[in-house]
């Protein structure tokens, strides 16, 4: 029989990072039957009979949350054969009150006096001898961080585990608790283990309910447990839970006074840092910097090379592994001459005066030119092949006369063209093209990487599949739902992976290193004031990575109130999902140049925030939330440098899931997707659409859905059938959204950091920096993917409130994005003052007024029965 050990401590006692440090990557998340709380258990990674199981971190064994009831449980139900039980060294008087419970159960336990490392550097000392002579149970000092004393704690454990020797508890409490307790013990009598005595009869004195329900105690029983426990009451003259508290708070400060020495120098480097970070004025500029730098890092940094490369090598062509450098010099060369091209051809056709795009004549000659000269099938005898051809060929003869009628009016015009480009200096410069350099720009030839003169080539993933579907001669509908669907689809989304990479690295060394713990503290106090508790702010920073624990973090309110208002809006902080939208209208925006726009990707994050902070005052206001709003207390953990492994391990878990639901709900969303975009009626019956045929997808299930709903994003900006596809596909999963474009746009090879899959978003919604934005606000703000919704729908406990967070948010986020619109469309010209702009106004006056307006009394009637009954009881 292997040996089942159990994980118990506060939380940031160093539990997680030790519970990774024995078990490695031999571990599995799932949740604690009937409830949400999540459960981790793993392998000892030197001895795989040892299962070791994390408990969640609790204070105490009181069955007040979902965490202590599950920790208490197991450990009374769950036959573990030995507990370690973390402490925090640097905060001793504190763990103990939970470790003083933990020796009452009587199971072997093991102490791990964790991070002596900080207690040596703070130059305090610890007797650990004397100190597990009055606690009754070994004590081995540990540091998980830097893997101390690891081996040690788990042999001991082991050899705890397999003797079954319960410890044995030393403290004791006054006298007159202590006899108490013996009178309950004789009371309980054989119902209970001699080992378990002493917690039962505790447990009993406290007169809690849930021990006394258990137990099944005859009247008889319970009048003597009453009548013991109102002597002692009235002896002590205090309630029977207050008197055991403070005993054994107590008892444990007379043990930290007798085997602790605290070292008398002066502040230490968490108190110095800590004086910064979490000053009342600096320290939410200092989180607002960090965020910034988070944000922009993963987004502007990992949207270069490192995702270029994903993308190359996942769902692109391949990855050129050597001659890279005069293989960029002729791509450079390239998208030079085809710069010249598109300047000359606008310079004479012009552009749409609202969009900035080139006008539609300026298009006609770009595909023109961009239109290659079909090659003649190899079986001239194969009819369908030859017609094909044969269309082929009329196509581009149709695309040279324009070239020819383009050329004559130009050389007609004599005219001469300029675009602005950047010399060597940095400085930008003016530059003229003639029809000369018009004709030469046409004779440079893109450069294929892949034909060998250039060097190395190994073809990418998504040119392997295509070939073997080409080479296997399969059925061209299944070529594109591979290809043009799954490949494309999830390809874009996959492509994102090294952004969440750098993200998630960032975001858990601020985690592990005990700063997001001073963040909450910091938004506390800005929360207070708005009605929310700095408690909400806990599930917000866990939303960064996903939308579903963090609703089920809301479980540690307290407060209904604002648990509900809390689950209604920490979605809206951008998880790890929503991050390649944020990646694609950052590059639309910035078409190309990132240094314009570098504040795109964080102010996206924080308007988030904003929304969140907007909606509590407003819902505050509301009859459904009003009220007193619950106190926050937290424990602040010493500042540490995380190891790397943790690290890793941190964003392991978070990318993880990411990667799941990219093989699973993104996978199956593409199916469906492609499905939509290329059946429906094209005049012949209903049944696969030619992609040949010029505006095919006009015709699609897709646009007939996006063409259903498209009145309503007409105000944000995107009336089109496309965006608004986009936009629904959002709610089944928000990677769909890049996913989806990818299909719309035939792009999906270059993934959202490409500027083709750039440009393709651009013309999708118009070419407006308006419509950009508002597009991406929405998709930000409403209702999160359908595994998020089905958590609110299990947290909200009820249909009615789910639908009340579902319609919230999505009319939020429709009124946010529907301003962005009207406003900024407005201020940049995009944007004509109409009927909607007026309603827009309207909106945000309304917003305005409830947030301004002072707190509305909803309690008066109340009141004035409460007055009322007081008056009634005087007179009488």
């Amino acid at each position: 029989m292997g040996i089942r050990i159990a994980l118990a401590g506060n939380p940031n006692c160093g539990k997680t990072t030790m519970f990774n440090d024995l078990t490695g990557a031999n571990q599995y998340v799932g949740n604690w039957p009937g409830v949400t709380v999540e459960k981790k258990e793993g392998k000892y990674t030197k001895d795989k009979d040892v299962t070791v199981t994390d408990l969640p971190g609790i204070y105490s064994l009181s069955p007040y949350s979902p965490e202590e009831i599950v920790a208490r449980d197991y450990l009374l139900d769950g036959d573990p054969d030995v507990v370690i039980n973390l402490i925090d060294a640097t905060n001793l008087e504190r763990n103990l009150y939970l470790t003083t419970q933990i020796l009452e159960l009587g199971l072997p336990v093991v102490i791990a006096l964790n991070m002596m490392d900080l207690v040596e550097k703070n130059g305090d000392k610890i007797d650990v001898d004397k100190l597990s002579r009055e606690l009754g149970c070994p004590i081995v000092p540990t540091s998980a961080l830097k893997g101390r004393g690891m081996d040690e704690l788990v042999k001991t454990a082991i050899e705890l585990g397999k003797k079954g020797v319960p410890a044995a508890p030393q403290i004791r409490f006054s006298d007159e608790i202590e006899t108490a307790l013996a009178k309950i013990i004789d009371a309980l009598g054989s119902r209970v283990s001699p080992a378990t005595a002493r917690w039962f009869a505790i447990k009993v004195l406290e007169g809690e309910e849930r021990t006394i329900s258990q137990l099944k105690l005859t009247d008889a029983d319970k009048k003597t447990v009453d009548a013991i426990r109102d002597a002692l009451e009235t002896e002590l003259d205090d309630d029977a839970e207050s008197i055991v508290t403070s005993a054994r708070y107590d008892e444990i400060a007379g043990v930290v006074d007798d085997t602790v020495k605290k070292s008398t120098k002066g502040m230490s480097t968490t108190q110095k840092i800590d004086r910064v970070v979490t000053n009342r004025f600096l320290g939410l500029p200092i989180f607002i910097v960090i965020m910034f730098f988070v944000y922009w890092l993963a987004v502007s940094v990992g949207g270069g090379v490192v995702t270029d490369w994903a993308n190359d090598g996942i769902s692109g062509d391949g990855w050129l592994y050597t001659g890279g450098e005069a293989f960029d010099e002729a791509t450079a060369e390239y998208e030079d001459a085809q710069a010249q091209i598109t300047a000359y051809v606008e310079n004479i056709l012009g552009e749409d005066e609202v969009s900035g795009l080139p006008s539609d004549d300026s298009q006609e000659v770009l595909d023109a030119l961009a239109l290659a000269e079909p090659e003649a099938p190899e079986d001239a005898t194969d009819a369908d092949a030859m017609a094909e051809y044969q269309d082929a060929v009329a196509e581009y003869d149709d695309a040279q006369a324009t070239i020819a009628a383009f050329d004559e009016e130009a050389q007609a015009k004599h005219a001469v063209a300029t675009m602005e480009v950047e010399g060597d200096d940095g400085e930008v410069e003016e530059q003229a093209i003639t029809f000369a350099d018009y004709q030469a720009a046409l004779e440079v030839e893109e450069p294929d990487p892949s034909d060998g003169s250039w060097g190395l080539w190994i073809p990418g993933l998504g040119a392997i599949i295509g070939n073997a579907l080409e080479a296997a001669d399969v059925a061209p509908w299944l070529q594109s739902l591979v290809m043009d669907g799954i490949v494309a689809g999830v390809g874009a989304v996959i492509g994102f992976i090294p952004q969440m990479v750098i993200l998630f690295l960032l975001l858990g060394f601020l985690e592990l290193c005990g700063y997001m713990s001073r963040v909450a503290f910091i938004m506390d106090r800005i929360f207070r004031k708005f009605g929310l508790s700095g408690k909400s702010f806990i599930p917000m920073l866990i939303a960064s990575g996903c939308g579903v624990p963090a609703v089920m973090a809301t479980k540690t309110i307290e407060n209904e109130k604002d648990r509900r208002m809390t689950i209604m809006t920490t979605t809206m902080i951008p998880c790890g999902a929503k991050m390649p939208i944020i990646a694609l209208v950052f590059g639309a925006i910035a078409s190309g140049n990132s240094d314009a726009t570098w504040y795109v990707a964080p102010m996206f994050y924080f308007m988030g925030v904003i929304a969140i902070i907007i909606s509590g005052i407003m819902l505050k206001k509301t009859k459904l939330f009003a009220g007193e709003t619950t106190p926050f207390i937290m424990e602040l953990p010493q500042y540490h440098m995380p190891g790397v492994k943790n690290i890793l391990l941190s964003m392991w878990e978070r990318v993880k899931g990411y990667i799941i639901k990219a093989g699973t709900i993104i996978f199956l969303s593409t199916i469906v997707i492609w499905f939509l975009m290329n059946f429906g009626d094209a005049g012949e019956g209903f049944g696969l659409l030619d992609s040949e045929a010029p505006d095919y997808m006009e015709y699609s299930l897709m646009a007939g859905l996006g063409n259903l709903l498209a009145w309503i994003f007409a105000p944000l900006g995107f009336a089109n059938w496309q965006a608004t596809a986009t936009a629904v596909t959002g709610l089944v999963a928000k990677e769909n959204v890049v996913a989806t474009v990818g299909i719309i746009t035939q792009l999906g090879d270059f993934g959202e950091a490409d500027p083709q899959l750039w440009y393709g978003f651009a013309q999708m919604l118009g070419g407006s920096t308006a419509a950009i934005v508002a597009f991406c606000a929405f998709n930000l703000l409403c209702a999160p993917c359908f595994a998020a919704m089905g958590t609110i729908r299990q947290q909200q406990r009820s249909a009615k409130w789910f639908w009340i967070t579902i319609g919230y948010m999505c009319g939020f986020a429709w009124c946010v994005g529907c301003m962005l619109y009207q406003f900024v469309g407005l201020a940049l010209g995009e944007v004509s003052f109409g009927i909607w702009t007026v309603i827009a106004i309207i909106i945000a006056a309304l917003m305005l007024f409830q947030i301004f307006r002072p707190m509305p009394n909803y309690d008066k009637k109340d009141e004035k029965v409460a007055r009322k009954l007081e008056t009634e009881n005087e007179a009488a």
